[in-house]
């Protein structure tokens, strides 16, 4: 039985039973292409030597198309859609960005596969890519275990911003993207006293991550870095100036709606963010109904419609969709 969620003019109504097949694994996220088609990363199998991933296609009634990746997905943590429907992968445990189509072709790959970078350099253990809506930067939270965030540029573009950084490249796959600003734990720009790179370092102050989850950028290139165990959203800007933060309970992503709301899955709830930071509405509660997250609200993607999907891991099988009413 359908049930209405959420608060104020942010009102949505599970889906029940949305997807017409079991899923092999555990959702890790979700996102919708131009037409509306779905995609969600799916881990197969986890085990300390058995890591394996998928993306499985669906169309918005839940219909299975396609599955694309099994050859290379170690475990897939991130997606992200463009608007001519690039779909940006990170997998956490091989260290790298891949991209496809939405057919399943595969495009580039960005980092090492299987390699984790070494102190301060891209990626080690990165958990998502987006784009940026105002320029053609690619933004990376990385993430389990650099506790950093990296912008990346087209090569060529602005060859003397990424000159600082020339000692974190690593001779990536392919040479479209140039690295032209990184920062987080470790840096010389919160840490007086530490050396450059010192990124197994964590911290609390402004400019340090715990765990930076995920990352949003909104129209002002502003980046949103999801500090998941600090419990708190910071905000930069493009270069990694740190602007000011959110407290927000375990953020694991954050997605910008159409007016520039941001919706955070986390703690096993959906909070609603407005522009300043504020709760507009947080809704959301664990449990066994089909409204409710059995596991952790993980990953999220609101459509063309303004219906959201709901990843959750921890367990098997678990994706909600939300319509918008």
């Amino acid at each position: 039985m359908a049930k209405r969620q959420g608060g104020g003019n942010y009102l949505f109504e599970s889906v029940d039973n949305w997807c017409k097949i079991d899923i092999p694994g555990v959702v890790s996220d979700v996102a919708t292409d131009s037409e509306d088609r779905v995609y969600l990363a799916v881990r197969t199998a986890q085990a300390f030597d058995d890591n394996t991933g998928a993306i499985l296609a669906f169309d918005r009634d839940g219909n299975h198309l396609n599955t694309f990746g099994e050859d290379k997905l170690r475990t897939p943590h991130g997606l992200w859609i463009t608007p001519d429907d690039t779909i940006y992968l990170a997998d956490t445990f091989d260290h790298c960005i891949r991209t496809y189509s939405p057919n399943g072709d595969p495009g580039m790959v960005l980092g090492v596969p299987g390699e984790p970078g070494p102190a301060g350099s891209p990626f080690n253990r990165p958990t998502l890519a987006v784009t940026s809506p105002v320029s053609d930067d690619l933004f990376v939270s990385d993430g389990y275990r650099q506790n950093r965030a990296h912008r990346f540029s087209p090569a060529g573009v602005d060859p003397e911003a990424a000159s600082p950084y020339a000692h974190l490249k690593r001779g990536w796959e392919n040479s479209e993207w140039e690295l032209t600003a990184s920062w987080g734990g470790g840096d010389l720009n919160y840490h007086d006293d530490l050396s450059w790179g010192s990124t197994e370092k964590h911290g609390t102050g402004p400019g340090e991550f715990l765990l930076p989850h995920g990352i949003a950028v909104d129209n002002e290139d502003r980046a949103y870095v999801m500090d998941r165990s600090n419990d708190r959203i910071q905000i930069f800007d493009r270069d990694g100036n740190y602007l000011t933060e959110w407290s927000t309970p375990s953020p694991n992503q954050g997605v910008f709606d159409t007016d520039g709301f941001m919706h955070v899955p986390g703690d096993g709830r959906m909070y609603i963010l407005s522009p300043d930071g504020s709760e507009v509405a947080v809704w959301g509660e664990r449990g066994h109904e089909p409204w409710q997250f059995i596991g952790g609200s993980h990953g999220l993607w609101i459509d063309s419609r303004g219906d959201i999907y709901i990843a959750q891991v921890g367990v098997p099988n678990a994706i909600n969709k939300f319509a918008r009413i």
